[in-house]
């Protein structure tokens, strides 16, 4: 992978903001002809810059009015129980993301559900319910914005 130079950094930018822009458009923006922007972008996906797109959803008008972070503490610390908790997990439909923590929480779950009972429902019986979780904690997401602006190390 060679290094990204500023039009690399500045596509990357433009698709963070807005990763719908059609090619036309993106090479627009960043002053290139359309085949080269598209050859870029396709290099950046074959070093795996870009590892994919997603979709931002309003979670109420699917229903899902309660957000949540549940902090998980595992008994066992092993690979096993590691991949289990997280194989298990990532595939409910209420859980938005999961991330492996260090630090004083293994786990930090983010959820989505209907109500305050679904919710008790989801940590009863998706978390607490498994034998290597010895602490949760619950805490109830107000409000969530995503940065627009590319991070630069």
């Amino acid at each position: 992978m060679r290094p990204l130079d500023n039009t690399d950094l500045q596509i990357l930018a433009m698709l963070f903001k807005d990763a719908r822009l059609t090619n036309k458009e993106l090479a627009s923006r960043v002053g290139l002809a359309p085949s080269s922007c598209l050859e870029r972008v396709k290099r950046l996906q074959t070093d795996k810059v870009i590892q994919g797109c997603s979709l931002s959803l309003d979670m109420n008008a699917l229903g899902g009015h309660i957000q949540a972070m549940i902090a998980v503490r595992l008994s066992n610390h092993n690979r096993e129980t590691v991949d289990a908790f997280m194989a298990d997990l990532l595939p409910m439909p209420e859980v938005l993301s999961l991330y492996h923590m260090g630090g004083e929480n293994d786990f930090l779950v983010h959820v989505t559900v209907a109500d305050t009972l679904h919710l008790r429902d989801f940590v009863f019986n998706a978390v607490t319910a498994r034998a290597e979780v010895n602490h949760v904690e619950t805490a109830l997401v107000y409000d969530f914005r995503q940065s627009q602006t590319l991070p630069r190390f």
